[in-house]
């Protein structure tokens, strides 16, 4: 699902919002999660999951195309694990249409 098609969901079971309410809602949330995990803070959302920042240490790495070694920085990449209930859901066996 993409960003826009988050704010047409949001826009069918909400009516009476302007598109221009329901992309505000939306940019809100995401860029609250952003700022969140930019300040190293862990957002966790019930029943959904938790997004946080995990770091990777410095390694050595491969340039694909010489096949060079290269020294690859330390960096922070975000993280998602998903909360019991989105778990449950995910592998609960589904009827075939």
């Amino acid at each position: 699902m993409t960003r826009s098609e988050l704010i047409a969901v949001l826009l069918q079971k909400h009516p009476h919002l302007q598109v221009r309410e329901a992309t505000r809602l939306v940019n809100t949330v995401f860029g609250g999660i952003a700022r969140s995990l930019a300040n190293g803070q862990r957002v966790e959302l019930r029943g959904f999951g938790a997004f946080s920042v995990k770091e990777r240490d410095p390694r050595l790495g491969r340039n694909p195309k010489t096949g060079e070694q290269v020294q690859v920085s330390r960096k922070y990449v975000p993280f998602f694990k998903t909360g019991k209930e989105l778990h449950q859901r995910l592998n609960t066996p589904r009827k075939k249409e």
